[in-house]
């Protein structure tokens, strides 16, 4: 479970967009919400039986798609290519982080 607050951030939307991304996965029975029993501003969500296999169906599904694409790249080409996207994403990320 994670506070709707910090999915809200990891996917960039807004409060107001993830609310009512939440509210249409709630109602497909995907996710629920719990109350944080310290924090009573604060609500996770969870994901359902129903939404974990969901998940697992997508994902497996993704995988293969992926595994397609990258088929031509060599194991070393793949390794290179996975550092240099870690490294293009860690700089997005900063480019994006409030700076203190």
């Amino acid at each position: 479970p994670l506070p709707v607050n910090t999915i809200g951030r990891q996917v960039m939307l807004t409060s107001g967009s993830i609310t009512t991304a939440v509210d249409r996965l709630e109602k497909k029975q995907f996710v629920r919400r719990r109350a944080c029993p310290k924090d009573r501003r604060v609500t996770y969500v969870e994901l359902t039986p129903a939404g974990r296999t969901l998940i697992q169906q997508v994902f497996k599904a993704h995988a293969s798609k992926l595994e397609a694409v990258f088929e031509p790249l060599s194991t070393a080409e793949r390794s290179t290519l996975a550092t240099l996207l870690k490294k293009l994403g860690k700089h997005g990320e900063s480019l994006l982080s409030p700076r203190t």
